[in-house]
């Protein structure tokens, strides 16, 4: 992945330095900020010999078959030593650019084979007594140079030289690797939706009924009960927006979106505005078909995670909700819902005849 898609502008430099999406810029730089308190928090409490493996889910970030990860292991004497992925075990179109590759020296990584069994990954040593700073190193090296959008899109796995895994406190909220429940208890304090969700990541029953099990547990509600139009699409009122959850066979994907606005006229200003907001944007992106404005955030249907889900619809609930105010003060057009609650004008369709989703 090169430096120009890493993720570090948007949290550094403002996600979207406006009031539509304060809220969003909060929540997201949190997770990042608790992901690295909880990795702080752990390495010391590790015996020599322990490994951490992290490792942002290809399946969800898009990054076919590219794996960004870091590897952690802790050494007698207290020194802990990580390994970065180098671009000789990455795909010819997913390398580091040497930007990225400056980045990472200057987070204080060795270039590979400099650090003794470093091989052809970047190489870094310090102490657990530092644990602190290397926590902020590796998670600005997966958020910042491997471009992972959020903790949510990382798994993990804590094991001993033996490969037995270690029982640990979460790191956060990204995803232990062999189960998505503790995942599920740190997003919502109720118990329940854990319960509820436990069996969502089983292939052998269909992405759609995967999708409308967790999206109506998040709406608290039943199945039968969710709003469902003629496509197939689910709805849910946000406010002023809504938001449709549509499920795609081929290939598997669920594309959470929004028509922010509709009967708006495409002006350079209205691109120019929707294009400075998606690169200020975590995940997904806007743009405009037509008369339309779209808001997209898609989440993978392989190995489909309900964490991921449940991130996109709680991002476009809130994004959708602010920014079609803001944006139609400026630029006209209709909401959703205007005057009166009533619903603008039937869901328009892309300029392809379908709505596409925006791979991450």
């Amino acid at each position: 992945m090169t430096a120009e898609g890493a993720a570090g502008e948007a949290f550094e430099g403002g996600l979207l330095d406006e009031p539509t999406t304060a809220d969003l810029r909060a929540k997201v730089t949190q997770a990042w900020r608790e992901f690295a308190a909880s990795l702080a928090g752990l390495l010391p409490t590790l015996d020599p010999g322990a490994h951490v493996d992290l490792t942002l889910d290809p399946t969800a970030s898009g990054t076919g078959t590219a794996v960004y990860s870091v590897s952690i292991r802790v050494l007698p004497g207290g020194v802990v030593e990580a390994l970065a992925v180098g671009n000789a075990a990455l795909p010819q179109e997913y390398r580091m650019d040497r930007a990225a590759v400056a980045d990472l020296v200057a987070l204080g990584w060795s270039p590979p084979g400099v650090l003794a069994g470093s091989g052809d990954s970047f190489g870094l040593r310090s102490s657990q007594d530092k644990a602190s700073s290397l926590a902020t190193v590796i998670t600005r090296t997966l958020r910042d140079v491997h471009g992972a959008p959020h903790p949510a899109f990382l798994v993990y796995l804590v094991h001993d030289e033996n490969d037995e895994p270690i029982e640990t406190t979460p790191l956060g909220t990204a995803r232990h690797e062999p189960s998505i429940d503790t995942d599920l208890d740190d997003l919502d304090d109720d118990s329940a939706l854990a319960a509820a969700l436990a069996g969502v990541t089983d292939d052998v029953v269909p992405l759609d009924e995967r999708v409308r099990t967790v999206v109506a547990t998040m709406s608290k509600t039943t199945v039968d009960q969710l709003q469902v139009d003629a496509d197939g699409d689910i709805g849910i009122r946000a406010g002023s927006a809504m938001v449709f959850v549509r499920v795609r066979d081929n290939p598997p994907l669920v594309d959470v979106f929004s028509p922010i606005l509709t009967d708006v006229e495409p002006t350079e200003q209205l691109y120019v505005k929707l294009s400075e907001l998606t690169n200020r944007m975590p995940i997904g992106r806007l743009y405009c078909a037509q008369d339309t404005v779209w808001a997209s955030i898609p989440v993978f249907g392989r190995n489909f995670q309900a964490t991921h889900l449940m991130l996109a619809v709680q991002v476009m609930t809130g994004l959708a909700d602010e920014l079609d105010d803001r944006l139609h003060g400026e630029f006209g057009g209709k909401r959703f819902f205007g005057e009166g609650d009533k619903p603008a004008a039937p869901k328009a369709e892309a300029e392809d005849g379908h709505r596409p989703g925006m791979y991450l």
